[in-house]
């Protein structure tokens, strides 16, 4: 016996393109965190380790290079002496800033505050 379903497409709400292509990139652990530490200023890789606890050395470079090769993040080299890399926000990645920012506001008004990152830091 076959069963034969109807289908509306009218019925069927796509996700907008934008939003998923968004999410695929920032909605990745750890990326939101690097792109919101370098909305602040550029940062050299162990500035950006200890901004952001509990990611690995491999993470981030995996992460900076994805964010690189999307036209975020730009490594810049100064080869000193000594020889000194940072990383900083493209005009594309500076962009984000706002969007960023109200985030973090809805965060603060509508999710539970738990987590490691709940209480300020101290250094």
């Amino acid at each position: 016996m076959t069963v034969e379903q109807s289908h509306d497409p009218g019925a069927c709400k796509q996700v907008d393109e934008g939003i998923t292509r968004v999410f695929q990139l920032l909605g990745k652990r750890w990326t939101g965190p690097i792109v919101a530490v370098l909305v602040e200023q550029p940062a050299n890789f162990a500035a950006l380790r200890r901004a952001i606890p509990g990611l690995s050395e491999r993470m981030l470079s995996d992460r900076l290079t994805e964010l690189g090769a999307a036209g975020l993040v730009v490594r810049e080299v100064d080869e000193g002496p000594p020889l000194r890399v940072s990383y900083r926000l493209t005009q594309a990645g500076a962009a984000l800033e706002p969007a960023l920012k109200e985030l973090g506001q809805w965060a603060s008004e509508h999710l539970p505050g738990s987590g490691p990152c709940s209480e300020p830091c101290v250094e």
